[in-house]
């Protein structure tokens, strides 16, 4: 390992504790996820249904668009209910009234405040006390509790129907009427909630007031109130982020001597030296792909964000028959994934064919466009499959397989999924293809090994996403859902970019191979010390125990500790241009690449963590806050960073080329201007508004239609409306740039002068 030996052993003992650590207690998430009573059954012993029906629920509501149609545990849609909180909040207010009749012979509002206090303290005693039997595998119920339930499915019964006196409802909820066809499917729908609901405020044996979601969802009625764990990891993950920042700081100043080395860039990119392979140049038509996928998902944004003030029409015209809110926020996340993985995956093959020496492995033109294609008949037969599926044109048995799995950014079919995987591990054969040779040559390889390592983790990590079936607990698939979510996006796609810039930057001669590898090494160390446990940090409250918790907590405070030196990383970026003229042929992919740096301290960084810390997430978990980090960072992050490597591959495959400043610098401000403005006037402001309604009232009101449908509220998200435009002119921008640079209508000549000098 030569000079690099340190650097090397410190991510190789990185990885092996924080692996065993996500394995250890993902052990813990199996043992521990809140049971699935094998019947629920009444007082007097009559059974009201079992496991098989409370998975059909589950099952009907993934048929529906699972966390598409609201969220489940805080997990989904933001425009309907949060179906845990609406649920349980239902059934506490039915069982007061039906107490209150039953003991007074008045509803429940009419009775004193003494009276109400006696009826809380019942209400408290009935719903937290655990009722599991775990040698008959049974839950029991009170005949009280039991007509509440049925009131309660009653109300979900006729909401997922087509009930006229819900009509307004559904409409404040962006829901098609007849969501769920099927009466029986309703029903059991109804069951699956009611269990949510039970596992919210039931109490989990040798816990002490903590339910098995602890306590989430906020719900005074029953005091499900943060527990003293939530608020003491808390304060922890605070303390050790203060911690992180200031040894990092430490570190940066004592350790990195390699900042005060000079290095003199070459006279010419030598990329251009290298003659473009056949493979190189059928790389437009991914970059016109990426392009094409980006402009779709932001116009399926645009109309998933009108729905939330219009319902169920787009100015008028009754969209949601054919295409309803739960397809097209389907449809919106699901482009953003294939758009961002194919730019990365652009990036890749493009550095196939320079790793081994400038010239095309055996094949490697025929596996390019392979698998080319296979994304398009992916994205296409996946779309097609959400759409069947949500239309309820799929027979229900084809479902989990052809259309719609019913998990947010997991949507496509695991037919779909499957396809996608072998696609991801085609594209390793195809970087294996001009990798092995190269590590087979003497020289410096640590670069190369590092790269390579997180090629191939791109390409093995995603089966992760198969590890669930279609009637698994939803607690263990939320733990494998997250590693696909955060571990493979946020955690091996974020050291892929790393290493990949790096080894490009040393392949232009604009930093030592040796800075670029120590940089790389370090920065692959950091971001998976905080990230691979920090997977934990989204399942606080899915049915998980407290040290998932405190690991969860503790970990991900960490992932912002590197995030907080990346202006720095963007000054270094800004630099490089300067050190050399040809570097200005560069201009637009390096200030992407800036912006990526800014967007990962503020999105990542600073939203990140206003999510993070358990106390914080209690009470904001589904709200539009949620929302503001997922538009800064999966957008600001990582849409950035895939649009810049396509600027990249675009001015090498086409070096006829010049960049149109205008559509360059209309593209770049309108993106980021548009984004600021989202976040600024709408989603930031929406979800502060709902964080006091959750502190103040529970996590049904603030996700309830009375309290979404007020005047300020629907104001913004009406505001919101100019940011879209903005940001959409941004994308048809840079969509327009790359396109004229694939199909080479302008800037011939010009660009070969540029070009040559």
């Amino acid at each position: 390992m030569g000079s690099y030996k340190k650097l090397w052993w410190m991510l190789i003992a990185i990885l092996a504790v924080t692996f065993s650590i996500l394995g250890y207690f993902g052990v813990e998430v199996y043992r521990n996820a809140p049971p699935i009573p094998g019947k629920v059954v009444t007082a007097s012993g009559d059974v009201l249904f079992t496991k098989e029906d409370i998975l059909d629920g589950q099952n009907a509501w993934q048929h529906a668009g699972g966390m598409q149609v609201g969220s489940i545990f805080g997990h989904g849609a933001l425009q309907a209910p949060d179906w845990t909180s609406d649920w349980l909040h239902r059934e506490l207010v039915a069982w007061l009234n039906l107490a209150s009749l039953d003991e007074y012979g008045i509803p429940y509002e009419q009775t004193s405040e003494e009276q109400k206090a006696i009826l809380k303290v019942k209400l408290k005693a009935e719903y937290r006390t655990n009722t599991y039997d775990l040698g008959k595998d049974e839950v029991t119920v009170s005949d009280r509790r039991l007509a509440a339930m049925k009131d309660t499915a009653n109300y979900y019964v006729a909401l997922f129907g087509d009930d006229p006196a819900l009509d307004g409802s559904r409409e404040s909820f962006a829901m098609k009427t007849n969501t769920l066809p099927g009466e029986e499917d309703r029903f059991d729908l109804a069951k699956f909630f009611f269990w949510t609901a039970w596992t919210a405020s039931t109490e989990r044996p040798d816990y002490n007031n903590a339910t098995y979601t602890n306590n989430w969802p906020h719900e005074p009625l029953i005091d499900n109130v943060p527990t003293a764990e939530n608020i003491i990891w808390s304060i922890i993950s605070v303390v050790v982020l203060i911690a992180g920042v200031g040894f990092l700081v430490w570190g940066w100043a004592f350790l990195r001597k390699e900042d005060h080395e000079e290095h003199k860039a070459p006279d010419r990119d030598p990329i251009t030296r290298l003659v473009l392979t056949p493979s190189q140049k059928a790389l437009g038509k991914y970059c016109v792909l990426v392009v094409a996928l980006f402009v779709f998902q932001v116009f399926m944004g645009g109309a998933v964000a009108h729905y939330t003030v219009e319902g169920q029409t787009f100015y008028g015209i009754e969209l949601s028959k054919w295409f309803p809110y739960s397809l097209l926020r389907t449809w919106h996340l699901q482009s953003a994934l294939f758009w961002i993985a194919t730019g990365f995956l652009a990036a890749g093959l493009f550095l196939a064919p320079i790793i081994n020496g400038g010239k095309d492995p055996k094949y490697q033109k025929l596996g390019v466009d392979i698998l080319f294609w296979a994304l398009i008949v992916l994205v296409v037969g996946s779309f097609i499959g959400n759409y069947l599926a949500i239309s309820n044109i799929m027979p229900r048995e084809l479902n989990f397989w052809f259309g719609h799995q019913g998990y947010e950014y997991l949507e496509l079919g695991r037919f779909w999924q499957i396809v996608k995987f072998i696609g991801v591990a085609f594209w390793l054969v195809l970087m294996l293809n001009g990798i092995v040779g190269a590590l087979k040559q003497k020289g410096d390889k640590h670069l190369l090994i590092l790269f390579t390592a997180s090629c191939i983790c791109i390409g093995l990590f995603y089966a992760a996403g198969l590890f669930y079936g279609e009637r698994s607990h939803i607690t263990v698939m939320e733990y494998w859902r997250w590693w696909v979510v955060h571990l493979w996006v946020e955690g091996f796609f974020e050291v892929f970019a790393t290493t990949a810039l790096a080894f490009i930057f040393s392949s232009m001669g604009l930093v030592s191979k040796r800075m670029a590898t120590a940089a790389s090494l370090a920065s692959a160390s950091l971001f998976m010390l905080g990230g691979v446990p920090g997977t934990f940090h989204h399942m606080y409250f899915a049915g998980t125990t407290t040290p998932v918790m405190a690991v969860g907590a503790s970990f991900s405070a960490l992932e912002v500790v590197p995030l907080v030196v990346l202006g720095y990383e963007a000054w270094e970026n800004w630099r490089l241009k300067s050190l050399a003229p040809w570097m200005e042929n560069l201009h637009w992919p390096l200030v992407f690449f800036i912006a990526v740096a800014f967007w990962n301290m503020l999105g990542a960084g600073v939203f990140g963590f206003m999510v993070n810390p358990p106390i914080a997430l209690y009470y904001i978990q589904g709200l539009n806050t949620t929302a503001v980090h997922s538009h800064a960072a999966l957008f600001g992050v990582y849409g950035f960073l895939a649009l810049g490597f396509v600027l990249l591959v675009l001015r090498y495959i086409r070096p006829n080329m010049v960049f149109s400043a205008s559509l360059m610098k209309t593209a770049f401000w309108c993106l980021n201007l548009g984004l600021v403005g989202m976040i600024v006037t709408s989603l930031l402001p929406v979800g502060l508004i709902q964080f006091h309604a959750s502190l103040s009232e529970g996590m049904w009101y603030a996700r309830g239609e009375a309290f979404l449908q007020q005047g300020i509220l629907e104001t913004l998200r009406w505001i919101r409306t100019f940011s879209d435009v903005v940001f959409i002119i941004g994308a048809l921008a840079v969509a327009w740039q790359v396109f004229i640079g694939v199909t080479g209508k302008s800037g011939q000549v010009q660009a070969q002068k540029a070009y040559a000098a």
